[in-house]
């Protein structure tokens, strides 16, 4: 049974874990990522961000994470999958996601992390703006390589 949860409250990474395999003694192995804000894309020229803001449309983004853990269900033998996005104000350094997969084995485990988290950044209706020090705001523009790293699932 997966777990989904899209909220402006931070998570305990290891109260989730805890959560997903209480009472289970069939998961061999489980993926975990975890994102967190960062204050500068990786370009020396880059201004600093204070913050990022994520917007979404509730019923819209549980729905489409919904149908991005069937699917990855469906390709992957899962025991468990745990899916938290946060939205609002969010600072560097701050949680921003949180993918689980548990399987009896690790490669689905690990396999199906990354495809849930190539998908969340690429089909889950999220929309994001960054706040720099400086006062100025941008909404952060879709990457191509966002859109490689899911096309690979394909």
């Amino acid at each position: 049974m997966a777990r989904i949860l899209v909220s402006e409250a931070d998570f305990d990474v290891g109260a989730e874990i805890a959560l997903l395999t209480a009472g289970r003694t069939d998961i061999g192995g489980i993926g975990c990522f975890i994102g967190t804000v960062r204050d500068a894309v990786p370009q020396a020229d880059a201004p600093v961000v204070s913050a990022l803001t994520l917007e979404h449309y509730p019923a819209m983004t549980e729905r489409a994470i919904g149908r991005i853990v069937a699917e990855a269900e469906r390709r992957w033998t899962l025991l468990g999958c745990t899916v938290i996005h946060r939205v609002g104000r969010l600072a560097p350094g701050e949680n921003i996601v949180l993918v689980l997969a548990a399987s009896a084995h690790r490669q689905a485990a690990l396999d199906a992390t990354a495809f849930l988290i190539d998908w969340l950044k690429t089909k889950a209706p999220f929309w994001k703006r960054e706040e720099f020090i400086d006062g100025a705001s941008a909404w952060v523009e879709a990457k191509d390589s966002d859109d490689a790293a899911a096309e690979r699932w394909t």
